[in-house]
Protein backbone atom coordinates (compact mmCIF):
# COMPACT_ATOMS: atom_id res chain seq x y z
CA UNK A 1 0.00 0.00 0.00
CA UNK A 2 1.38 3.38 -0.96
CA UNK A 3 1.45 6.44 1.20
CA UNK A 4 -1.22 7.98 -1.01
CA UNK A 5 -3.48 4.95 -0.48
CA UNK A 6 -2.83 5.09 3.27
CA UNK A 7 -3.79 8.76 3.32
CA UNK A 8 -6.94 8.03 1.31
CA UNK A 9 -7.88 5.19 3.68
CA UNK A 10 -7.30 7.34 6.76
CA UNK A 11 -9.23 10.21 5.18
CA UNK A 12 -12.17 7.88 4.49
CA UNK A 13 -12.08 6.57 8.04
CA UNK A 14 -11.91 10.11 9.37
CA UNK A 15 -14.89 11.14 7.24
CA UNK A 16 -16.90 8.15 8.53
CA UNK A 17 -15.88 8.93 12.10
CA UNK A 18 -16.95 12.56 11.61
CA UNK A 19 -20.38 11.43 10.31
CA UNK A 20 -20.76 9.06 13.25
CA UNK A 21 -19.86 11.78 15.75
CA UNK A 22 -22.28 14.22 14.09
CA UNK A 23 -25.05 11.60 14.25
CA UNK A 24 -24.30 10.90 17.90
CA UNK A 25 -24.32 14.64 18.66
CA UNK A 26 -27.71 14.92 16.99
CA UNK A 27 -29.06 11.99 18.98
CA UNK A 28 -27.64 13.45 22.18
CA UNK A 29 -29.31 16.79 21.45
CA UNK A 30 -32.64 15.03 20.92
CA UNK A 31 -32.28 13.07 24.17
CA UNK A 32 -31.35 16.26 25.99
CA UNK A 33 -34.40 18.07 24.58
CA UNK A 34 -36.67 15.21 25.67
CA UNK A 35 -35.12 15.21 29.13
CA UNK A 36 -35.66 18.97 29.42
CA UNK A 37 -39.27 18.57 28.35
CA UNK A 38 -39.84 15.77 30.85
CA UNK A 39 -38.25 17.85 33.61
CA UNK A 40 -40.54 20.77 32.78
CA UNK A 41 -43.57 18.45 32.97
CA UNK A 42 -42.34 17.05 36.28
CA UNK A 43 -41.83 20.55 37.66
CA UNK A 44 -45.32 21.59 36.56
CA UNK A 45 -46.82 18.46 38.13
CA UNK A 46 -44.93 19.14 41.35
CA UNK A 47 -46.28 22.69 41.46
CA UNK A 48 -49.81 21.39 40.89
CA UNK A 49 -49.35 18.84 43.64
CA UNK A 50 -48.17 21.54 46.05
CA UNK A 51 -51.17 23.73 45.21
CA UNK A 52 -53.53 20.80 45.71
CA UNK A 53 -51.90 19.99 49.05
CA UNK A 54 -52.29 23.61 50.15
CA UNK A 55 -55.99 23.47 49.24
CA UNK A 56 -56.40 20.18 51.10
CA UNK A 57 -54.69 21.63 54.17
CA UNK A 58 -56.90 24.72 54.04
CA UNK A 59 -60.05 22.61 53.66
CA UNK A 60 -58.96 20.44 56.59
CA UNK A 61 -58.44 23.52 58.80
CA UNK A 62 -61.80 24.93 57.78
CA UNK A 63 -63.46 21.57 58.45
CA UNK A 64 -61.84 21.47 61.89
CA UNK A 65 -63.14 24.96 62.63
CA UNK A 66 -66.66 24.03 61.52
CA UNK A 67 -66.50 20.84 63.57
CA UNK A 68 -65.38 22.81 66.63
CA UNK A 69 -68.25 25.29 66.17
CA UNK A 70 -70.76 22.47 65.74
CA UNK A 71 -69.45 20.77 68.86
CA UNK A 72 -69.71 24.01 70.82
CA UNK A 73 -73.29 24.50 69.54
CA UNK A 74 -74.18 20.94 70.50
CA UNK A 75 -72.70 21.46 73.97
CA UNK A 76 -74.62 24.72 74.38
CA UNK A 77 -77.83 23.03 73.26
CA UNK A 78 -77.33 20.19 75.76
CA UNK A 79 -76.65 22.69 78.54
CA UNK A 80 -79.81 24.61 77.76
CA UNK A 81 -82.05 21.53 77.87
Amino acid sequence: MTAREDIATVAGQLAELTRTVEEMASQLAAVSARADSQQERADTQHERTEIQQERIDLAARELTEVSDRLQAAANALRASV
